[in-house]
């Protein structure tokens, strides 16, 4: 298993906290020694105007594509603004999207109304995000 950088080398993670309390979730995703391994997908979630907190709800959206259309689909999942990566890849899935939506239903929509009806999109497969919490030691 690799170990983290250090936090000398300019590709390491940043070991600042949050900016301000609007801003959501954690800046990385596999940790050792307490500290992100690998940095997440970047996200920046602004604070509302009335200083409420904004959770998003985060998924892994794996689109397997008819033959000769993934092109196609990859413009056309440009268009969505709720996919903030997407990545083409060898074998299958045939790519791999990142979402973020501000709830499940909302998620649900996405996928059924705007991911499955473009046309070269035969199969969907999609994963949700939890937020692990500390456990709490006695």
């Amino acid at each position: 298993m690799k170990k983290a950088k250090s936090s000398g080398d300019a590709a390491a993670p940043q070991k600042s906290g949050l900016a301000s309390p609007g801003l959501t979730g954690t800046p990385g995703i596999r940790y050792v020694d307490k500290e992100p391994a690998i940095p997440a997908v970047p996200c920046t979630i602004h604070a509302p105007v009335d200083g409420g907190v904004v959770m998003v709800d985060r998924a892994y959206v794996l689109i397997h594509v008819l033959p000769g259309q993934t092109s196609q689909v990859v413009r056309a999942l440009g268009e969505i603004k709720q996919i903030k990566t997407i990545d083409p890849c060898w074998g299958k899935p045939d790519i791999i999207t990142v979402v973020e939506v501000p709830d499940q239903d909302a998620l649900t929509q996405l996928v059924l109304s705007k991911i499955h009806a473009i046309d070269g999109v035969s199969q969907t497969d999609t994963h949700l995000v939890y937020r692990l919490k500390e456990a709490k030691t006695k």
